[in-house]
């Protein structure tokens, strides 16, 4: 059981948070810095991303990648990260006595990797051998599509690894300014989860994270809301199944009616209890796999219904689809059904909090991109507190006619069919 969280900020501005578990047999530790793709210019879309993978790859102290995964996993931990729109996490997982190195070792990723020119050449390959894969896979290209179907040509709406051209074209001088830019400490954060000693961390904090620049990062280009032309979006290829993607502009991080869209969400698409599931795949038989989402940034966000289903299912499932949208919009939700979604919202989020790891990246995540952490039981609270009033007025500031985005890779109906159901005139 997690004993709380504490927070210390070093003299060049890094913030160290740390989580104590005393039980735990490990300790995660993450290093958070607020840059991703929408930190991106059109000619290094990607950046962020091909930033992560080469820090991997050689520091002063450990020239090659071998040296650097040998020092986590000879402690018998492991390591990776990540990149999202707004954020970079690298972050490594071990026996809590071996905290220490796990911090030592992200220190010098961060500070000292060379970045050298031949390794990112070797580098540029691999990512776009990851970009090659993301399109041949219709699950993940959906989304990519969707990013343009949802937010049109702007750096919210770009692929977090970038194109095959932008990665092409990225030179090691980009690397050097975009991480002089946002590698910094007022933009960072240190989180270590587990079985430690919060003085313990900050000192080794202190100790490793010397050569990191102080000062903040520029500011991200605010979003443009409004459904793009280009909110139509078909691959269209041979495949056994269709993928489809709808979704609909909603609401920001902060945004006080967050809880309310949980809510509204979990009821229409999480778990084999929701109203997609039950009306698309158990009542019609439409589709195996059908689940929405919400996405929420800094200053939009998205809520999504993703389905995979055969060609001459298709219109008939994106029918079926909008309809329940619109009951969220024209129907009060049952007290019956209300408090199981609630039930279901707050249980899976309790869960959510069971590892070091699990904690240390929620918390993390939101110290650098909220300033604070919402304790857990604020968040039950909210969500219970959620009432069916609140999921109508959030759908229907979402949901409508001219609100959706759609995205789809296979076989497919054609734009025009697909935009007048979308309008709801077919």
């Amino acid at each position: 059981m997690a004993d709380g969280w504490k927070i210390d900020t070093l003299d060049n501005g890094l913030r160290v948070l740390t989580t104590s578990i005393p039980t735990a047999q490990s300790a995660a530790v993450a290093f958070f810095a607020g840059v991703g793709s929408r930190d991106e210019q059109p000619k290094t879309n990607g950046l962020s991303h091909y930033i992560e993978h080469m820090l991997f790859k050689g520091t002063a102290t450990r020239p090659d990648a071998a040296q650097i995964s040998e020092a986590i996993e000879g402690a018998g931990g492991s390591l990776n990260a990540y990149t999202t729109k707004e954020l970079t996490c690298y972050w490594n997982n071990l026996p809590f006595e071996r905290a220490e190195t796990g911090i030592e070792v992200l220190a010098d990723m961060i500070q000292h990797s060379l970045i050298e020119p031949e390794e990112l050449e070797r580098e540029r390959t691999v990512v776009q051998q990851e970009i090659r894969r993301a399109h041949d896979s219709p699950g993940q290209f959906v989304g990519e599509l969707l990013g343009r179907a949802i937010y049109g040509d702007q750096p919210i709406g770009w692929p977090v690894a970038g194109s095959l051209e932008t990665v092409g074209e990225i030179q090691r001088d980009d690397f050097m300014e975009h991480m002089a830019g946002f590698y910094r400490a007022g933009n960072t954060v240190l989180s270590v989860a587990g079985n430690i000693e919060h003085a313990q961390v900050v000192e080794w904090a202190a100790r490793y994270f010397t050569d990191l620049p102080g000062g903040d990062a520029p500011e991200a280009a605010s979003s443009r809301w409004g459904l793009p032309e280009e909110h139509l979006q078909i691959a269209e290829r041979e495949l056994e199944q269709t993928n489809l993607a709808l979704s609909m502009q909603a609401i920001a991080r902060r945004d006080p009616d967050r809880y309310a869209l949980d809510i509204m969400n979990t009821a229409l698409g999480r778990g084999m209890s929701s109203r997609l599931f039950k009306e698309v795949r158990e009542r019609r038989g439409l589709a195996y796999s059908v689940s929405s989402g919400a996405a929420r940034y800094q200053d939009i966000g998205t809520m999504t219904v993703s389905a995979g289903v055969t060609r001459e299912h298709q219109e008939e499932a994106l029918r079926v689809i909008l309809a329940e949208l619109r009951k969220l919009v024209d129907e009060p939700m049952g007290e019956a059904e209300l408090q199981r979604t609630k039930d279901y919202a707050v249980g899976s989020f309790r869960l959510s909090l069971e590892t070091p790891m699990a904690l240390g990246q929620r918390w993390g995540n939101q110290l650098l991109q909220d300033g604070e952490i919402e304790p857990p039981d604020v968040t039950v609270e909210r969500l219970r507190a959620v009432t069916a009033e609140d999921i109508q007025r959030v759908a229907q500031r979402v949901i409508g006619p001219g609100a959706y985005a759609l995205a789809v890779v296979g076989p497919s109906a054609s734009a025009d069919r697909l935009d007048a159901i979308l309008a709801g005139a077919a």
